[in-house]
């Protein structure tokens, strides 16, 4: 795989065997393509979401709200949330693929189908996918500051060397990014 818009695209040989070219690879469950966008994957983690949405409308017929919420969480959401730290989606397009799954399953709670999504989301005590995203970001952020992992502080982050912060010293300072792949990077997208 060549990865890069400057890359000059070399043939590699690998004892006297040349390798092939790949613009897609799957390694650990994730599909990564040479411009390193996670489109693909998300196309692939919502199509194995809704095929096991569907295996469930199949094989329950009555579907309580309970019910529904625990097969969705137990069954669903691994899928849309696998890795995620590794390929989260930054473009709109891959968010509402990977939504609208969440958005399918919540649906088949017959009591709920006529109901806007986000109320839905409300009454079974959900948050949007977008939000879970966020919120593990914050969690992995807090950990790395106060040492809660084995991550040295100083690989990830400094911090703000102005002293203009309301109440606290602990202000991160945000990186510059030349390329858009690594604005889109865990720790500059914060």
């Amino acid at each position: 795989m060549h990865i890069g818009s400057s890359n000059q695209k070399f043939t590699y040989n690998l004892n006297g065997v040349e390798l092939q070219e790949v613009s897609v690879e799957r390694d650990l469950g994730i599909c990564i393509d040479s411009s390193l966008h996670p489109s693909k994957h998300c196309l692939e983690a919502a199509k194995r979401g809704n095929r096991v949405s569907g295996m469930i409308k199949r094989n329950f017929s009555f579907l309580k709200e309970d019910i529904v919420v625990r097969l969705y969480k137990q069954l669903v959401r691994p899928h849309l949330e696998y890795a995620v730290q590794a390929w989260n989606p930054y473009f709109a397009k891959d968010k509402e693929v990977l939504e609208m799954v969440q958005r399918r399953a919540t649906r088949m709670i017959s009591s709920l189908q006529r109901v806007p999504y986000y109320r839905r989301l409300q009454l079974l005590n959900l948050t949007t996918l977008e939000l879970r995203r966020l919120r593990g970001d914050l969690i992995q952020v807090f950990k790395i500051v106060y040492g809660f992992d084995n991550l040295s502080f100083t690989d990830f982050f400094m911090f703000a060397r102005s002293s203009c912060t309301r109440g606290h010293c602990l202000k991160l300072q945000k990186s510059h990014s030349r390329i858009n792949i690594r604005h889109n990077f865990f720790l500059i997208e914060l």
